[in-house]
């Protein structure tokens, strides 16, 4: 009886068989290139359409008259912009006391004072601002005989109505974000219920909405372009209502884009100084040095 010869891995010496190997395997990092290869030869072929259907001409026409927007220069900083930024700064600080009133009461113990900051807070949450400049530019001078106030504080009070509402849920989920061991401790040293919120929990619960409190501060400096529907003076103009006189002069949109590029001067390092606090502040331990 003949036996095969057989080679060391058991296989007959006489066998045709091919040997396979396995494929190798894409790995996810050359997956997610290719990925990102796909995604940026789509985003350039999108880019060279829109390049070649464009009407350069019209747009620029449009858009793009240089010598209209060097003759906005320099009212459209130093008073449009300049009235943007008081608007901004005056409906900010304003709206940010009575939010910290508004998140007090929300805490509150008394059931009053909590039921009170709560339709505050949701009223104003709910209603557009541009109801809320209508109401303080229009409707009260009319429901209220004299009641004629300055236009820089009407401005002021709508933008502090619109942002409080706001600022007041994130500086009560900022007060109830330090450890409540921490009041304890201050009370057992004695101190008052109001000193231990004042010098020990605001503080603290600041550092921590900081980074929203910026981002609010960004939504207002959009919102006070609504100031532009109760009228003003030349000297009183801010950015969208001086946007507004120069393109029923002009008959052209250039001055839009001038206003947008000063918006994106006073947003642009704000969202900045949000990212640098939140990385900052954002994990940070409430009461950690």
């Amino acid at each position: 009886m003949s036996t095969t010869p057989e080679r060391e891995d058991g296989s007959p010496t006489g066998s045709t068989t091919p040997r396979t190997t396995p494929k190798a395997k894409m790995g996810k990092r050359q997956k997610a290139k290719i990925s990102r290869g796909i995604q940026y030869a789509i985003l350039i072929v999108i880019a060279v359409v829109v390049a070649l259907l464009a009407d350069w001409s019209t747009l620029l026409e449009t858009f793009g008259r240089v010598d209209l927007a060097i003759g906005m220069f320099p009212d459209v900083i130093t008073k449009a912009l300049k009235n943007t930024v008081i608007f901004t700064l005056l409906g900010f600080i304003l709206g940010l006391a009575i939010a910290i009133v508004l998140a007090l009461m929300r805490l509150s113990s008394v059931g009053v004072y909590r039921w009170l900051a709560f339709v505050y807070t949701e009223f104003f949450r709910g209603l557009p601002a541009l109801v809320v400049f209508l109401v303080m530019g229009f409707g009260l001078p009319l429901a209220f005989r004299g009641f004629n106030l300055p236009q820089l504080v009407i401005i002021m009070i709508a933008l502090a109505l619109v942002s409080s509402a706001y600022m007041a849920e994130t500086i009560r989920a900022g007060i109830q974000a330090v450890p409540k061991g921490q009041v304890e401790a201050a009370r057992s040293l004695g101190m008052s219920s109001s000193r231990a919120m004042v010098t020990i929990v605001l503080p603290q619960a600041m550092r921590i909405i900081l980074p929203p409190l910026t981002n609010e501060l960004i939504l207002l400096t959009k919102d006070s372009s609504l100031a532009y529907i109760l009228g003003s003076s030349v000297d009183g103009r801010e950015l969208t209502a001086l946007a507004r006189a120069e393109i029923v002069n002009t008959a052209n949109l250039t001055p839009f884009i001038v206003v947008a590029v000063c918006y994106l001067i006073i947003t642009i390092p704000l969202s900045y100084l949000s990212r640098v606090l939140e990385r900052k502040y954002g994990s940070a331990e409430p009461g950690a040095n």
